[in-house]
């Protein structure tokens, strides 16, 4: 059977240039188009070495292709989306621009009125723990951003039991990677390095897309969600930590609460290939490199508060890598098809 063929839309950016990484070992597909406008006419290999391997042109518009995965910034992402969907090909779209599921929160969060609000209720939110059986055959996929995969798998299996209370906390830490290949001033080394720091205090777009999806849950008692993101100097890689006070008789006191709460997460995580529960607080490098989440849930010593912490790496499990393995799902393909590569340590 012949091999479906695939494009990237901006594989000059680091979703992109590791869509085309992970691509390159996948059996079932065969990645024939490559769009950057700015390096249009190069070689790949040239671009990015390596990626020498991959004898590809890199175009200015996609080829003929059967599978699209959009690797735009958000706004733009959209305008390169919707003639796709209107000519049939399946498309995951890693930007932001179909994953929230009320067009009017657009111009709220990310600048810009929603060009196809009608495609919004088309398109299926594409975190596969969740929403896996919806992924299986859709036409268009809004890939997770980094961060809300990170938060929700975290707190998913809480929220869904109703063991905690709605107010939520998430704090986040992320690598410069997460920031994107463009220049600029906040990721300069000089800047980076030796330094950690908060940002988006007053709302990080990626704030409705957690409280979108843990709200839909547990309908009963919506998530109020405060998300708080850190950069620090590494290149790769998220770690979460995500709080809310239990709810009095949800768990046993003591250490058989914490058992019962590790039986919850691994209930709701049973099957699901890319998440590990973890028997100790991971670590990023844990997940280096790999389509991986490691997620370590606990109680506080007052037995008052959820403790769960969650690692991936940022360009894989929340960028590329969940991509691809939203698009196994799509062709109906094994979902780990092409995923099965080892973290890299250290």
């Amino acid at each position: 059977m012949s091999k479906t063929r695939v494009g990237i839309i901006n594989v000059t950016g680091y979703a992109g240039v590791e869509l085309a990484r992970l691509l390159h070992q996948h059996p079932e597909v065969e990645l024939v188009s490559a769009t950057g406008r700015s390096t249009a006419g190069q070689q790949l290999g040239t671009v990015f070495p390596h990626l020498s391997s991959l004898e590809l042109t890199i175009e200015a518009e996609p080829g003929d292709v059967d599978f699209v995965f959009s690797a735009m910034p958000h706004k733009d992402s959209a305008q390169e989306v919707i003639p796709l969907v209107k000519r049939g090909i399946k498309v995951v779209d890693i930007s932001a621009d179909f994953r929230l599921n009320d067009a009017a929160q657009y111009p709220v969060w990310y600048g810009f009125t929603h060009p196809a609000p009608q495609l919004l209720k088309q398109a299926v939110y594409g975190l596969p723990e969740l929403h896996g059986s919806r992924i299986n055959g859709a036409q268009l996929v809004a890939n997770p951003g980094c961060y809300p995969t990170g938060a929700i798998l975290a707190m998913a299996p809480a929220v869904k039991a109703g063991i905690i209370a709605p107010d939520i906390i998430v704090d986040s830490k992320s690598g410069v990677s997460g920031a994107g290949r463009t220049l600029s001033l906040n990721t300069h080394y000089a800047e980076a390095n030796e330094d950690i720091t908060a940002y988006a205090l007053d709302g990080h777009r990626h704030l409705p897309e957690i409280t979108q999806e843990l709200g839909l849950l547990n309908t009963r008692q919506p998530a109020s969600v405060t998300f708080i993101p850190h950069l620090v100097p590494m290149n790769r890689g998220i770690l979460t930590t995500g709080y809310a006070s239990l709810l009095p008789g949800k768990l046993a006191k003591g250490d058989r609460g914490k058992k019962e709460l590790q039986e919850l997460y691994h209930d709701f995580y049973r099957g699901k290939p890319f998440v590990r529960l973890a028997a100790s607080p991971p670590h990023t490098k844990y997940t280096r490199g790999s389509n991986l989440c490691f997620i370590h849930p606990t109680i506080d010593r007052d037995g008052g508060k959820l403790i769960v912490i969650s690692c991936l790496d940022n360009l894989v499990k929340g960028a590329a890598g969940q991509a691809i393995q939203n698009m196994n799902l799509m062709l109906g393909l094994p979902e780990t098809t092409g995923l099965e590569g080892l973290p890299v340590y250290p």
